[in-house]
């Protein structure tokens, strides 16, 4: 049996909660669609109470380094309707 080392087992345990993350935010912006809410509205709520929430957390300068890291993902087309994850 092959062992893993605790930094594979944390990344692997970090990825299990990005999915479940990712999946309750499907979810959430499913529901918002289907009650009508226009998509620009709930991008702007979501963006707004991740940053609210994650400011409770850390502090501005986390918080505008993750915005530039999400930038730079915009940029890069990751997040473009027409991409396939590989």
């Amino acid at each position: 049996m092959m062992e893993r080392s605790l930094g594979e087992i944390e990344t692997l345990i970090r990825e299990e909660k990005r999915l479940s993350a990712v999946e309750s935010q499907h979810e959430a912006w499913a529901e918002a669609i289907a009650s009508g809410i226009e998509p620009e509205i709930v991008a702007d709520a979501a963006i707004a109470t991740a940053l609210t929430e994650f400011m409770r957390a850390e502090d501005e300068a986390a918080a505008l380094a993750l915005i530039e890291r999400m930038r730079e993902r915009v940029v890069a087309g990751e997040f473009a309707p027409n991409r396939t994850r590989h």
